[in-house]
């Protein structure tokens, strides 16, 4: 993979797809509450929110199946080694599904604990569990899907992950409206959708990874797949990349759960304005990801002037589309809202933090940034350790200021946590580019 043809465009046509891709998981999210924060009384969104936040800490918590995968998938494309190809993706999929099991089994222990944490009304709860208990059962279909999806990152097929999200999401999209508001089942009826959307999915990724298996010549070989030392390469990275996960999602669960403690008009403020973050954190990720294969690909090939490219080539984009959203979010960050809620208290307080919403794009840009390139460099151990560096400066900061400051100090510790993700991070690239050959 010669740096001239890391172009421009070439990011552009990897990184497109995906963006598409991730918006259309806000464009869910957003129906979803926009749902919700229609109803009659704010602990409908209350619920789905803090149900919501359940999912999103266990299966980001799996996030090592998709990240992890794409690292070995594209420094394996850059060495142009078949079996390694093909044995990324075997143990990917093995492991997640045998996760996605030990998840259901477990389903009890996992809801009880979470909501043992979470604060919100007894209504809120109540909706919270309703959601759960349901939504709970598409744990298999998921964890296999992350491996796919990272697969196919691996190889720079972007536009496959692209059909298998528009498919998960539009179904579910098009399910929740149906359950929700055609038959008004509620939060249990966006937990259905949820279920039902990502089987469909699955079965679609696996049609397409089945063709891309043929196409690359990837094989595997039964030996290698489970030998101690590729073995322990494989515990060592997801088990880095789980980590520091769990400390990125506790830092969001930290932020909904202090929100929670001021009451369900300031949950629901703050889940909208969470919303504007994630649908920010999907664009910006597009770049990201695409330079996880690039600069995967780039290692496997040891070829440090294809890696400099790729990283300023994605990142022109990506401070390019930063731009964009923070334009968005400045003229139409009240419009965006409004959309989401007729709840009069609950715009005055989204009205009140959207500053902080405005201020992200430039400084969240660079985590993400520098998440894709040690990710696709399998630099593991760096972003466990900056990560925690990154989660005990957000929470002398978060708690340092509760009590002054309240909302605002939530707010300022989640960017601030991002700076400081960005910043660490940036302070590790150097030893990672001195470990690519010079050419």
């Amino acid at each position: 993979m010669p740096d001239r043809d890391i172009t421009y465009g070439r990011v552009l046509r990897l990184a497109g797809p995906i963006v598409l891709a991730n918006l259309s998981v806000p464009l869910l999210g957003a129906v979803d509450t926009a749902m919700m924060g229609h109803m009659d009384a704010p602990h409908y969104l209350a619920g789905l929110a803090l149900g919501s936040l359940v999912f999103s800490f266990l299966y980001w918590g799996f996030g090592f199946l998709r990240m992890g995968t794409t690292g070995f998938a594209a420094q394996a494309v850059g060495a142009q080694d078949q079996t390694a190809l093909g044995n990324s993706l075997i143990q990917a999929v093995l492991l997640g599904l045998g996760f996605g099991v030990v998840v259901i089994v477990l389903q009890s222990l996992i809801g009880g604990f979470a909501f043992t944490f979470l604060e919100g009304s007894g209504d809120a709860i109540a909706n919270a569990q309703a959601y759960f208990a349901i939504r709970i059962w598409s744990a298999p279909a998921t964890l296999v899907t992350y491996c796919l999806l990272g697969w196919l990152i691996g190889i720079q097929r972007t536009r496959d992950t692209l059909y298998i999200q528009l498919i998960l999401n539009g179904l579910n999209i098009g399910l929740d409206l149906l359950f929700v508001v055609g038959f008004g089942w509620g939060v249990e009826g966006v937990a259905l959708g949820t279920v039902i959307a990502e089987y469909v999915a699955l079965g679609v990724g696996l049609l397409l990874v089945r063709r891309q298996w043929r196409i690359n010549h990837a094989h595997f070989d039964r030996a290698d797949l489970f030998s101690p030392g590729k073995l322990s390469r494989l515990v060592a990275v997801n088990g880095d990349i789980f980590i520091r996960t769990f400390f990125l999602i506790t830092a969001f669960a930290l932020v909904t759960r202090e929100g929670g403690r001021l009451g369900d008009i300031w949950l629901d403020a703050n889940a909208i304005l969470m919303m504007l973050q994630t649908s920010l954190a999907f664009g910006l990720d597009g770049f990201a990801m695409a330079v996880e294969g690039l600069a995967g690909a780039a290692f496997g090939a040891k070829d440090r002037r294809a890696l400099h490219r790729a990283v300023k080539v994605s990142t022109v984009l990506a401070l390019v589309t930063a731009g964009l959203y923070t334009i968005l979010y400045g003229l139409g960050g009240y419009a965006l809202i409004n959309l989401f809620t007729d709840l009069a208290e609950v715009r005055e307080i989204a009205y009140t933090y959207l500053p902080w919403i405005i201020a992200s794009p430039f400084i969240s840009v660079w985590c993400f940034q520098l998440d894709g390139i040690f990710i696709g460099a399998q630099r593991t151990r760096d972003m466990r350790n900056m990560m925690i560096i990154a989660f005990v400066i957000f929470l002398a900061v978060l708690y340092g200021g509760l009590e002054a400051w309240g909302n605002h100090a939530i707010w300022g510790s989640l960017i601030a946590f991002f700076a400081l993700r960005g910043i660490t991070l940036a302070a590790r690239y150097p030893a990672l580019l001195r470990a690519v050959p010079s050419n």
